[in-house]
């Protein structure tokens, strides 16, 4: 990741700042995109000295129209042009598919899907015919597998898979990559918030909610999924687009 400029949305978040870590750990420049700003200045903070790379914080809304130009254009003046976009950003509402809420439905797609076409779109057409250009969005196993209580936040995640192979197909031509990360059940914040038993229930499976458990037997650390991330970035798989890779400790049980 040698001097590679690297945008990552949702970037004070549990996965979003191990992504912005194991960049700036192979020497990217990148710019970590949220609107925690506490949370940006702690990541900031952790960042340094973790490898010849660097964070710098850019608070905004992602889901607000023409910010994703902007802070495009903002990131090239300041550290030069953008070479890879990573979309983390994401929320989690649950709660019975026929009971969901307008107002949670709209908040899921927001964030979860329309951020990642403006974000995405904007920086595929900054990157085209750039050496390396990248485009990874950190989706859901949920994309491919049914989920009790989670059908309004899969459809949201698999908006923004769908949209981003797309846009792959299309920007392949550019020479931009474009790829999909599929976490299972992760130990961030976003766990922790759905219960003190979230975790062991997600190893363990429940069969009441026809969910099979994690064949591994652990959740994912967010380095787990941030390396994937990294990989998919680099040079390492410069042949390999339009491709989901899941990370779930085979929970999603896909071959």
């Amino acid at each position: 990741m040698e001097g590679r400029v690297v945008v990552v949305t949702g970037g004070a978040g549990g996965i979003g700042a191990a992504v912005c870590r194991g960049l700036a750990a192979g020497n990217a420049s990148v710019a970590a995109v949220d609107l925690d700003a506490g949370g940006l200045d702690s990541l900031v903070r952790d960042a340094k000295g973790t490898g010849g790379g660097s964070v710098t914080a850019y608070v905004t809304d992602v889901t607000a129209g023409g910010v994703a130009e902007a802070v495009l254009g903002q990131v090239e003046s300041e550290l030069g042009p953008v070479g890879a976009l990573v979309n983390v950003a994401g929320v989690l509402r649950r709660g019975p598919a026929a009971l969901c809420s307008l107002e949670d439905w709209s908040a899921l797609f927001a964030v979860n899907a329309t951020a990642v076409f403006l974000w995405s779109a904007a920086a595929a057409r900054r990157m085209a015919g750039r050496p390396g250009a990248s485009i990874v969005t950190v989706a859901s196993n949920a994309v491919g597998v049914p989920r009790v209580g989670m059908a309004a936040y899969a459809a949201s995640k698999a908006a923004a898979a769908a949209f981003t192979l797309g846009l792959g197909l299309e920007a392949a031509a550019h020479g931009v990559r474009c790829n999909v990360v599929c976490p299972g059940s992760t130990d961030t914040p976003m766990l922790a918030a759905m219960g003190p038993n979230a975790a062991a229930g997600a190893v363990a499976g429940d069969a009441a909610a026809f969910r099979a458990g994690i064949p591994l037997g652990r959740l994912a650390a967010p380095q787990d999924v941030a390396d994937a991330v990294v990989f998919l970035l680099s040079e390492q798989a410069r042949h390999i687009t339009m491709h989901s890779l899941y990370v779930d400790g085979g929970a999603a049980l896909r071959g």
